[in-house]
């Protein structure tokens, strides 16, 4: 595991209020693989909390990643929905959870949102 993976998780608790909202309520069990060896992380996560630990156990849903692709993900140089359908990371369960999980993850250098766009043009027009 990258120093940089320790981070995230570390910081997931000062970021759940900011992050998490709504539905997001159950466990996520994230198996992140080498070649040989398989690291897990559960989150427990409720709305405005996270609840971050190394072990494995009864969860909602199972996240698996390799380590290099979650090192890509968390600098925003890869994105998790996207990874999940090209098969280069699986998923299984509950899959509120997962949704609610990849907004930890930053945008992509050089995204903005959307609506943001919308009213800076709306107001050079107006």
């Amino acid at each position: 595991m990258t120093e940089a993976t320790e981070r995230f998780f570390e910081s997931l608790p000062v970021r759940a209020p900011g992050v998490l909202r709504g539905l997001a309520d159950g466990t996520l069990q994230i198996d992140l693989g080498t070649e040989n060896q398989t690291e897990h992380w559960r989150i427990r996560m409720r709305p405005g909390s996270v609840e971050v630990n190394r072990s494995r156990g009864p969860a909602d849903a199972i996240w698996y990643s390799s380590t290099e692709l979650f090192d890509r993900l968390i600098v925003g140089k890869a994105q998790a929905v996207a990874a999940v359908l090209r098969n280069e990371s699986t998923f299984s369960g509950n899959v509120v959870l997962f949704l609610a999980f990849r907004r930890f993850f930053p945008n992509p250098p050089g995204t903005r949102d959307p609506r943001e766009v919308a009213r800076r043009t709306a107001g050079r027009l107006g």
